[in-house]
This record gives C-alpha cells, structure tokens and sequence, in this order.
C-alpha cells in the first residue's frame, strides 16, 4: 500500500480539495495522510471530518510547527506502523498537481526511489519570477556539483520512497529540518546506493494561502550540503 503524506500549516483552503483530487486519481491501495502542525485556522479539524467520512484519509496531529523534516519523518514512522510499503511527499497548495501521481506510482514501482523533477526533459515551473527560479535551479545545481550525486531536483518536495530506503537512512539520525531535509534524504538515499528514476513535473505556484518559504530555509540548505559531503 502506498501513503501519500501531507504536512499543513493553516491550508484550510487547500485541504479538502488536495485530498478530493488525490484520491480521485489513485487507486484504492493509495491512502492519504495530513500532518497538521497545530494549524490555527482549522485545517487539522477540517482534515478530522474529511477522515471520518472516508477510511483511505487519517490525520496526525501535531502540537505546532516545527519545520518539513519533522513533519515528515513523524508521517513516515506512522506509515510505517501501519502497515505501508511506500510513502510519496506532496505539498497542500497544488503545487504539485495530482495529476502527475499516476507517474508517480508507476515510476515507484519499479525504483527504490522517485523525484517529480522540474529539471529534466519535459519539467519546469509555472507563474514563478526569476529571482525564484534563480534560487531553485541554483540551489539543485550547487547540491549536485558539491555532493558529486546525478540528481537534476535535489530541492523539490514530490518525491516517493519505497520503505527499505527510509529504513536504511534511519530516520532518527537526519540532520535537517527546513526544505534543505529534502537534499539530505536524496544524496543519503543516494549514497547508499538505492536506484532511483526522475521524471517530468510541472511546478505550479500555489493557487491560495501563503508561501512557507523564506531567507533562512535557503541558508540552511547552502550550509548543510558542505557538511553532508564532508561526512
């Protein structure tokens, strides 16, 4: 079975339509998971009545923000206890459109693990400006050149792993906590040798709500990817 993993904070417009269009795409094996950090504006009771309607949606609360790797490892290790062989990462805001999880899944079911790139022949990105698209390209070009690792998307968050992988990284000893957790799992994954596939997205700024990123995600990615090819 394969859990679609969904971290919120104050997504309250995005929750029942992201979770209606996942499920309205996959196959009844595919679950979707929302990991609410405690959201103030009622996403987490919202995704409480979507779960209590439909048995292939749960939610995991958590008491407040506390940063994407976080978020996603707890989504992982319930997975995991549930009985998941497989976990995809998906922002809320249809920034990764449900569209693309048919790919997803087929890609995954032949690799270790998969990135919905917006770098490869076919990807790339909509309604963003340039200084962004300077910040995202680069960031994945800097991480590939210093970890010396054949990822084009080392920064994008739809990705999906097969269990052995996480299992084999041990959640418990990751380092990163913002989206720069993104490049730490990839290269880890990497390096210990798992095959792993790309395949062509479309990344499309969020229709609502407010960005989550900020200066101080892009400096703890600029400093951990040093770190990780010196360990």
């Amino acid at each position: 079975m394969v859990l679609v993993c969904i971290p919120t904070y104050n997504e309250v417009e995005n929750i029942e339509p992201i979770t209606t269009a996942v499920l309205g795409v996959t196959p009844e094996t595919v679950h979707v998971l929302v990991i609410d950090d405690g959201s103030p504006d009622g996403t987490g009771q919202v995704a409480d009545g979507l779960a209590a309607k439909n048995n292939r949606i749960h939610v995991l609360h958590r008491k407040q923000k506390q940063g994407l790797g976080p978020a996603y490892i707890a989504g992982f290790k319930w997975g995991f206890q549930n009985g998941f062989d497989h976990v995809i990462e998906m922002d809320a805001d249809f920034s990764h459109n449900p569209r693309f999880l048919p790919a997803m899944l087929e890609n995954l079911a032949k690799n270790d693990f998969v990135i919905g790139s917006r770098y490869v022949r076919g990807g790339g990105t909509v309604n963003w400006g340039i200084m962004r698209k300077i910040i995202s390209k680069g960031g994945s070009l800097y991480a590939r050149l210093i970890l010396g690792a054949p990822i084009n998307d080392f920064t994008g968050g739809f990705n999906g792993w097969h269990r052995k992988v996480i299992e084999a990284i041990n959640l418990d000893t990751l380092e990163a906590g913002g989206y720069s957790f993104q490049i730490e799992l990839k290269y880890r994954a990497f390096k210990k040798g798992f095959r792993f596939a790309e395949f062509p997205i479309l990344f499309e700024d969020r229709r609502v709500g407010k960005s989550k990123m900020s200066s101080k995600i892009v400096v703890e990615a600029l400093g951990l990817v040093p770190r990780l090819r010196l360990k």
